[in-house]
């Protein structure tokens, strides 16, 4: 079995620390982790939080360029994708992928195309409903943005082995699981 190679950053971060932001031991017992156990899963959640605002950095640059809010990135990519996989997106379809009102869509849309990201259509076959497509430029403008990171981001997942990528699918879904519930 191959060595893993040491983590680059230090795992002292006092917002993540269990010593710090709980001295007492009133929220994560720790009596039985050893120093090394306790500095390791530090490291983890240290490397969890920079991997977090990095990719807020990314995704905050990427909608400053192009001058999108959160959601309107969000529906460019998934009317990209849905073209990608053949399938003409609807006002309907865009409200129902982001959990918004028809009325917040509407804008949205509205908002897009005063930009020049999207263009209304007619639908192919239902007359009562229009499609949205991306324009070509938006879509290249997107793809060099948000392709070329992801594309960064999928070597570096390719590169685990895959015993490698279990654990970390597995960390990664548990950590999701703990979700601030109310």
């Amino acid at each position: 079995m191959s060595q893993l190679p040491e983590p680059r950053h230090p795992a002292s971060d006092p917002l993540i620390d269990p010593r710090v932001i709980d001295p007492h031991q009133a929220l994560i017992n720790r009596n039985d982790m050893s120093e090394t156990d306790l500095e390791d899963t530090v490291a983890v959640l240290s490397s969890v939080r920079r991997w977090r605002e990095a990719e807020q950095r990314m995704n905050e640059a990427s909608r400053h360029t192009m001058k999108l809010g959160d959601n309107d990135m969000k529906a460019m990519r998934f009317i990209i994708v849905s073209t990608n996989q053949g399938r003409s997106v609807t006002p309907g379809m865009i409200a129902s992928h982001l959990n918004i009102s028809t009325a917040s869509t509407t804008k949205l849309i509205d908002r897009l195309e005063a930009a020049g990201h999207v263009a209304r259509a007619s639908h192919p076959t239902d007359r009562r409903a229009m499609v949205i497509t991306v324009n070509p430029a938006a879509h290249a403008e997107v793809e060099e943005k948000v392709g070329r990171l992801h594309a960064k981001r999928f070597e570096v997942a390719a590169r685990l082995t895959a015993r490698e990528k279990k654990i970390v699918i597995r960390f990664l879904d548990e950590l999701s699981d703990t979700e601030f519930d109310g």
